[in-house]
């Protein structure tokens, strides 16, 4: 309803954001500050966005300190792999993507998000 005074946005394009239970607690419709804004709350939203990306650079950092840690130490580094994809050579365009592994809809399935970073 009114979809026409929200940016000229689609019924589909305004609800896509939209929140949906037993999702991961790393699904992006659960970014604090994207509900904040969506809510009006601009100045509060500006400011959780600030967090977030400050506890994102900390993330970061801590992996680089592990990964020369271990080079120095001359000790294998696993870097950061994401949960449910994996880099591979696409056999059409022999370009590299992510592609999907396994295992989130079982871990939805089973409502069992032990695996998943604290990014929020």
């Amino acid at each position: 309803k009114y979809a026409e005074n929200m940016y000229y946005f689609s019924e589909l394009a305004l609800t896509l954001n939209a929140p949906e239970s037993g999702t991961a607690p790393t699904d992006s419709r659960r970014r604090p500050d994207q509900r904040l804004m969506e809510n009006g709350r601009w100045d509060e939203a500006n400011a959780e966005k600030q967090r977030l990306e400050e506890k994102q650079r900390l993330s970061r950092k801590r992996r680089e300190a592990e990964a020369a840690r271990a080079t120095e130490d001359g000790a294998p580094y696993d870097p950061y792999k994401p949960l449910w994809f994996e880099r591979k050579k696409d056999p059409v365009t022999q370009e590299m993507a992510h592609v999907y592994r396994g295992g989130y809809w079982e871990s939805k399935e089973k409502q069992d998000w032990s695996g998943c970073p604290d990014i929020f």
